[in-house]
């Protein structure tokens, strides 16, 4: 075994979808770097040339793609397009923060149909395709909130224990063909998707001392899981959730107790 390429992507097709920015973008950047032929593909085009580009001026091959992930159509489409992909990354996700009983149905389909129909459209399309040449990873970004929840957050917690469900779901019928699906649960993570929380020191303060860093990530700081998910440094692993939440999920409370 020769560890020194053990997290190299050299020669492999990756997509990922919410390219244009964020988690996406960093997470593209990071699989370039490491060797991979990226596939940057967003709803925006424009945001997905732009992250191609950075990976271009950085030496590394990278192309855009448009897609709207809403479009079943399109992500099977997406899939015939490239059906040598090896890495699968999605990251598209929407938040609609009110508690149950103000929820109207609209806004519950858009988070689910976002949140849990898409993932399940991309896994279905790309992992027929990872069957079919018995290899590849699928990596789908969760949420701390699959396990712990707050008011206001019920719906999408509900999307991001579903999105672990579906993921693990095919690593047990997909693994048997050597395909690999796991799922990366942030924590705190400075992306657009929470502005209302910066917003307001007080709730933006209560959630970086709740983990055990005391501070918020940068998007940058997940693709650290990724590569190593979409890499063979994670051979033997799948059906699992990789937690990079500063210690969110180990700490109990948000109170530090006396010391005598």
């Amino acid at each position: 075994m020769n560890y020194s390429n053990l997290f190299r992507l050299d020669d492999r097709k990756s997509f990922v979808l919410g390219a244009g920015s964020g988690i996406g973008r960093e997470s593209s950047l990071a699989l370039a770097a490491h060797g991979a032929h990226v596939i940057c593909a967003d709803r925006d085009l424009d945001a997905a040339k732009h992250t191609a580009k950075l990976i271009a001026n950085e030496g590394g091959h990278a192309q855009a793609y448009e897609l709207d992930v809403l479009d079943t159509d399109a992500v099977f489409a997406a899939a015939a397009d490239h059906p040598d992909v090896e890495t699968l990354l999605f990251t598209a996700a929407t938040n609609v923060r009110k508690r149950l009983l103000d929820y109207s149905s609209e806004e519950y389909d858009r988070v689910v149909n976002l949140n849990v129909r898409s993932s399940f459209d991309l896994i279905r399309a790309f992992g027929a395709n990872m069957v079919r040449q018995q290899k590849g990873s699928i990596i789908g970004f969760s949420s701390v909130r699959h396990v712990v929840v707050e008011p206001g957050q019920g719906v999408y917690a509900a999307t991001k224990a579903a999105t672990v469900q579906l993921l693990r779901t095919a690593a047990a019928e997909f693994g048997p063909a050597g395909v690999r699906a796991n799922a990366v649960a942030p924590g705190c993570v400075d992306t657009p998707l929470t502005d209302s929380i910066k917003a307001n020191p007080e709730w933006y303060n209560a959630y970086a001392t709740k983990g055990a860093l005391g501070r918020w990530s940068q998007p940058s700081e997940l693709t650290g899981a990724v590569v190593y998910l979409a890499s063979d440094a994670s051979s033997y692993v799948t059906g699992t959730v990789l937690y990079v939440d500063g210690g969110w999920t180990a700490v109990d409370g948000r109170f530090d107790p006396p010391t005598s």
